[in-house]
């Protein structure tokens, strides 16, 4: 027997963007609001203590656990390409930092999408550690903290950058980035603060608001061409919600996925899979833009980082105590704790390469820390030119979907990586790091030519889980649009889309701030 729910608003997806579409259409006690997601819930402990991340991403409790197709531009290589699937989505699994990108990244997105018009949204759901002023407010629920740890090798880092002409950049939220400084996270004192825990959790006892998670949503159903609700299982079960109105929120892959299921995507996709096309929207699935990070990793002759404390089981103990103390310590850890924003030229009219400097070092991010002192210098190109794609493999939600970012596929982008790599190694060797003695563990320095740049670049370089525009804004005179500037998917009625995958091109930074804030919009639109 099939379960039935009937609503007012169908909103599918419970990470960075569905928390918050939930807790603002359902402040209205007269909107009827359920809110599906395909993960659990998120009581698990290693969620919410900060160097968790290492424990969540890949484990299928928590991730898709999606994998990219073979990509050239990496030699070969596939990538793990890990994507929420618990309450918070993904912010109950990512890096916590705080970025709204640059005031010119929106100069793209269209009518009434500028810096100007967006700032007032991202105010809306911050709540920022210095108060309030022009760019930040104190009285929205998403807190915005400084992190509660550092390191010598940063500091020198920081110091290494600003005798090199960087700017020293306390706050990277306020429209210009270039400099150096130290992220801000979306913590409380030590514990992540994903959306879940800041939009969803203090409003589940509302009683016009449906939570439920364990729910697959296979494919969105139409009556003639409006959107009246989704189909799929709960917990095992058959279930149908009908809905006056449904957005996805499902993130870059899990959005165009569900439309292509349901026949709202390219023809040459979804014939051969047997898919009757409901709107022929070729632009589904397509667009793909991810942040590639290039990590050199170096190894210290000096100096105290991750490394030894984490290969040490008196350093774990003394770790887990100083946690357990006072939510500090490098358990409190973000990925990354000081970013560098630079120009890779002179003729680019703002930073677009991004360093990440970790006081750690391993061959890969979730494996096991080199048994010597290390760092690792990640830069990554923040607005790449390579587009990519991800389609359906199947017509099951449990069918994963291909995810091609195609990396380093166009010819700016290489010639990109490898002055970003020349960049970190001349600040490597800056006198000022001497007392590390810092020595390059990978790729190390054999590369003569860029062509051996770009291949060294292929062998470390990984995504920094940023994918974006995979059902892109435009009007519809855009062939490859997806949704209006209102959000509205095209050629269907009441069917709406708020997550990473309306963005036109991707934004300077990382990406569950700009998810926010496009759920904001969404929501005031359709609350009035």
């Amino acid at each position: 027997m099939t379960e039935q729910i009937h609503t007012d608003t169908l909103i599918i997806g419970a990470g960075s963007a569905g928390c918050v579409l939930a807790n603002r259409l359902s402040k209205n006690p007269d909107q009827q609001v359920v809110l599906v997601e395909a993960g659990g819930k998120d009581s698990w402990h290693w969620i919410h203590i900060p160097v968790g991340y290492l424990y969540t991403m890949g484990n299928p409790k928590t991730d898709w656990c999606y994998k990219t197709t073979p990509q050239p531009g990496l030699n070969g290589r596939s990538l793990a390409y890990p994507r929420g699937r618990v309450l918070g989505g993904c912010s109950s699994i990512n890096g916590m930092i705080y970025m709204r990108g640059q005031e010119a990244d929106y100069e793209s997105w269209g009518n009434d999408w500028s810096w100007k018009d967006v700032l007032p949204y991202y105010k809306r759901s911050e709540n920022y550690h210095r108060g309030s002023d022009a760019y930040h407010s104190d009285e929205g629920e998403l807190l915005v903290q400084e992190q509660r740890l550092k390191w010598d090798i940063l500091e020198t880092f920081k110091q290494v950058c600003e005798d090199s002409g960087f700017t020293d950049r306390p706050d990277f939220n306020q429209g210009d980035n270039s400099g150096v400084g130290y992220f801000e996270v979306n913590q409380r004192k030590g514990v992540r603060f994903s959306s879940a825990r800041a939009f969803l959790h203090p409003i589940m006892h509302r009683p016009n608001l449906k939570v439920l998670t364990k729910t697959l949503s296979e494919q969105l159903i139409f009556d003639g061409e409006r959107c009246i609700g989704m189909d799929g299982t709960h917990r095992g079960k058959l279930i149908s919600i009908r809905a006056n109105r449904v957005i996805l929120a499902a993130g870059a892959i899990g959005s165009p996925a569900l439309l292509e299921r349901s026949g709202i995507g390219s023809e040459n996709v979804l014939k051969p899979l047997g898919i009757k096309l409901k709107a022929d929207l070729p632009g589904v699935g397509e667009n793909l833009q991810d942040h590639l990070q290039v990590r050199l990793q170096y190894r210290l002759e000096h100096g105290d980082t991750l490394n030894q404390r984490a290969n040490s089981w008196i350093g774990r103990i003394k770790m887990g105590l100083q946690y357990a103390y006072n939510q500090s310590g490098p358990l409190s850890m973000a990925p990354s704790q000081l970013g560098a924003f630079f120009k890779s030229d002179d003729a680019v009219d703002r930073a677009d390469l991004e360093f990440h400097i970790q006081p750690m070092s391993a061959d890969k991010l979730g494996t096991e820390l080199h048994p010597f002192p290390g760092m690792t210098a990640s830069v990554c190109q923040l607005r790449p030119k390579s587009r990519g794609n991800t389609h359906i493999s199947g017509t099951k939600a449990s069918d994963a979907p291909t995810i091609d970012p195609r990396y380093l596929s166009d010819a700016y982008d290489r010639e990109v990586v490898c002055k970003a790599i020349e960049k970190t190694r001349t600040l490597m060797d800056h006198p000022l790091l001497d007392e590390f003695t810092p020595t390059e563990h990978k790729p190390g320095r054999t590369q003569k030519t860029s062509e051996d740049l770009i291949q060294a670049a292929g062998e470390v370089a990984t995504t920094i889980f940023h994918p974006v525009g995979t059902a892109k804004m435009g009007p519809d005179s855009d062939p490859m649009a997806v949704v209006s500037d209102k959000l509205k998917v095209h050629g269907v009625s009441n069917l709406y889309i708020a997550d990473a995958s309306i963005m036109p091109t991707i934004t300077s930074g990382n990406t569950h701030a700009p998810a926010v804030m496009i759920a904001e919009r969404l929501a005031e639109w359709l609350d009035h």
